[in-house]
């Protein structure tokens, strides 16, 4: 009998922020592309792609910007928990810390 499925992981922060960073900025080169066929100077196209990219990519992405809120989240989560951990050991409290395959660490005995 096989072990059930783990549920898909969620991409990591710094694969999302560099998915909607690539997007963002290609974005930028088509709107600048299009700028450019229409004859528009260079500088000028690339200024003006700048400032209509900002809130047209706020609607085109919004989906990729929901995934990489949801992952800054959960390593903000992440990190103040094992921060927690942390100070607790510091403090010299017992703490039961899990680790990742569920089993305790051993160090409250």
């Amino acid at each position: 009998m096989s072990a059930p499925a783990d549920p898909p992981a969620e991409p990591g922060v710094a694969a999302t922020l560099a998915l909607y960073t690539l997007a963002r900025i290609a974005l930028l080169a088509v709107i600048a592309g299009l700028l450019l066929l229409a004859g528009t100077p260079l500088i000028i196209a690339l200024l003006v792609a700048l400032i209509v990219a900002l809130p047209l990519s706020m609607l085109v992405f919004r989906g990729l910007r929901a995934r990489l809120d949801t992952a800054l989240a959960a390593a903000r989560a992440r990190r103040a928990q094992e921060r927690e951990v942390l100070r607790a050991g510091l403090r010299g409290d017992d703490v039961l810390r899990d680790r990742p395959d569920g089993e305790p660490d051993g160090r409250g005995d």
